[in-house]
């Protein structure tokens, strides 16, 4: 659907479940796609350059940044996927530990902070490229086994309005996308881990679309912010949710 050819993709998260299929479409149009993951537990999609690195730490960033400069010269898309949160286990907001905090800031938030500072300036000085963070659509209702996870992400969206209006002059694009409930391995565990405890996801059975997402769908999203298609829209936040978590 789109055309990516001789664009440079780096994707985060790009091993399994959206950020797979992230890579998948990308790969499709015919971009040349760095698939990036904390472990080799899962290969990427066939046709993807492959890198491991922990996306938590500053050296595990400045390493991933110094791969893509080596294995694609630069590049002009990046998709932060990676993410994800492990609940408190008591499902207090109170009970979250400093180390609990830091964990999820550091991989929902901080990673896309440190790679973007590393990695948008060439993106600038050739006054092209488009960056897409993956947000969440569940920051409403608070759920407060993930106070943490919601207010990274709560983060990544304002540092993404800040991002776009710093870069737009250059001609850089940046974008956040919103999934709502999507068929992932890692969605799915955590939902059976905390249905019913107090209306924690704070969503209906059905999203009002009928169905839950799949990686694709939120691909779909993603692939388009990226593409020349979306050359006109940068600051944005695009829900991709079947219609589950309203805001306003």
């Amino acid at each position: 659907m789109y055309d990516f050819t001789g664009r440079r993709a780096l994707v985060t998260g790009g091993s399994r479940g959206i950020g797979a299929a992230v890579v998948r479409q990308l790969l499709d149009g015919g971009a040349d796609v760095l698939a990036v993951a904390r472990t080799t537990a899962y290969a990427p999609p066939q046709g993807a350059r492959f890198a491991t690195t922990d996306l938590r730490t500053t050296e595990g960033v400045r390493a991933l940044a110094d791969t893509a400069d080596r294995e694609l010269g630069g590049v002009d898309v990046i998709v932060h996927a990676a993410g994800g949160a492990q609940a408190n286990e008591s499902g207090s907001t109170l009970g979250l530990t400093d180390g609990d905090w830091q964990d999820v800031l550091d991989l929902n938030l901080l990673a896309a902070v440190r790679l973007d500072a590393l990695l948008a300036p060439g993106m600038r000085d050739r006054g092209v490229g488009a960056i897409v963070h993956v947000s969440t659509a569940a920051l409403v209702p608070p759920v407060p086994p993930f106070a943490h996870y919601q207010a990274a992400k709560a983060g990544l969206e304002s540092y993404s309005r800040s991002l776009a209006a710093e870069l737009a002059p250059a001609g850089v694009r940046v974008n956040a996308v919103g999934p709502g409930r999507t068929a992932t391995p890692g969605g799915e565990a955590t939902r059976q881990r905390w249905a019913g405890t107090a209306d924690a996801t704070g969503s209906a059975d059905v999203p009002p679309l009928g169905r839950d997402g799949l990686p694709d769908d939120v691909a779909g999203a993603v692939v388009y912010l990226a593409s020349d298609l979306a050359s006109w829209i940068t600051g944005a936040y695009l829900s991709v949710d079947g219609g589950e978590y309203p805001r306003g």
